[in-house]
């Protein structure tokens, strides 16, 4: 088969568009100039040539992640969130997934680059830091990382790497980020909408009833264990779940742990998320149910990424101090934390997940709404129509 490129765009002698000038690949080719380079030395150390192209593809993999990222965030800003998006919508993100998996393991190319190959040219490099790498900067505010659990960078915040007059710029990229509703706010106000939270079904009411009965049931078996120390265990387990269901039932004091930035998402957004994790068999919450999945997918790749650079660069540098100035390996591991888990309750979720014979039966309007089914004709119907069933237009 061949090439469709340059078909539309061929001129009067029918000359195509090549290849080599679509693609820019003379130009791209011509990106790495190592500082090494010298009269005596036209190619440069040989290193910094693998430095500066596995960073470049590093930075070409996040434009992609970005270029995805706010396509699915211009589809989440609307009102009203027409269902079949959600295939668009799981679509990109499983993209972004797939993306971050190549980024984490692309890191062993340069593990093969060993600390006397890197101290070679590494006073080329002067200041010059991952830390300022501008587009991951830009995702982790558009994901919505909050600045107030950030790790100070040598004393400094990430902002300050953009804070001279030569990357105005850079700044106002990076202010704007910071301005707009991040994804993770888009995503909390999407479950907040989340079916059968309100109107007849009222699902927490339901829900909080089942675990009061679970509960109950658990302390009345661990008092009949003849076992003193059994007896114990799972009067201990007991008061441990009870502790963790009482965070989230209190409302008041799950606003607490979201200001001391230990829970991420509203209230009612976190029941939105509860619903669709013990519905998730339900047709309209399958595709929610593989977003919720793939958002988790995201900050577990991403932290794998943070794991793996702050390895390399222990490896590469020990316990030197890094080029921008920060503590290197101690800084860069310190931020693998819950502190960047953007989607940290997803992850919590499973602590309020409860046997399937204690969920609550679906009424049978709720069972529709949240159905499709075929006529006797073979024609598909959903109930709501082509509405999301996050669009808040559901009538239970």
């Amino acid at each position: 088969m061949s090439c469709p490129v340059g078909r539309e765009r061929d001129d009067e002698e029918g000359k195509g568009l090549h290849y080599l000038e679509y693609l820019k690949i003379p130009e791209l080719l011509n990106l790495q100039q190592p500082l090494s380079k010298s009269a005596e030395n036209p190619n440069g150390v040989h290193d910094e040539h693998l430095f500066i192209l596995m960073h470049q593809v590093y930075e070409l993999w996040f434009k992609q992640i970005l270029h995805e990222l706010d396509s699915i965030m211009n589809i989440m800003t609307a009102d009203f969130l027409d269902e079949s998006l959600m295939l668009v919508i799981n679509s990109r993100t499983s993209r972004i997934v797939v993306i971050l998996k190549i980024v984490v393991e692309q890191i062993k190319v340069l593990e093969t680059m060993t600390p006397l190959d890197f101290l070679d040219f590494r006073h080329y490099l002067s200041q010059s830091s991952g830390f300022q790498s501008l587009q991951f900067r830009i995702l982790e505010c558009k994901l919505g990382i909050r600045d107030d659990l950030r790790i100070s960078y040598g004393g400094s915040t990430y902002k300050s790497a953009f804070s001279d007059d030569r990357h105005r710029s850079a700044a106002e990229q990076l202010e704007q980020a910071t301005k707009n509703p991040s994804f993770l706010t888009l995503v909390d106000r999407w479950l907040a909408r989340t079916p059968g939270l309100d109107g007849e079904f009222q699902f927490f009411d339901k829900y909080s009833k089942a675990v009061r009965e679970m509960l109950a049931e658990m302390k009345d078996e661990a008092k009949k264990e003849t076992s003193l120390s059994i007896r114990n265990r799972k009067l201990k387990d007991h008061e441990t779940q009870t502790k963790f269901f009482k965070q989230l039932m209190d409302v008041e004091e799950h606003a607490s742990l979201v200001e001391k930035g230990q829970r991420r998402l509203s209230h009612k957004a976190t029941q939105g998320a509860l619903m669709v994790a013990l519905y998730r068999d339900e047709p309209r919450f399958q595709p929610a149910y593989h977003f919720i999945s793939s958002l988790m997918d995201i900050d577990s790749l991403l932290m794998q990424w943070r794991n793996n650079h702050s390895l390399f660069v222990q490896r590469i540098l020990g316990d030197k101090m890094g080029t921008g100035g920060s503590s290197g390996y101690r800084y860069l591991r310190s931020t693998v934390s819950d502190r960047y888990k953007v989607f940290l309750d997803f992850f919590n979720l499973s602590s309020y997940i409860i046997p399937r014979w204690h969920i609550p039966k679906l009424t049978s309007e709720m069972k529709d709404t949240l159905g499709a089914y075929f006529t006797a004709d073979g024609e598909k119907r959903r109930a709501g129509g082509g509405e999301s069933h996050h669009s808040g237009a559901e009538k239970d």
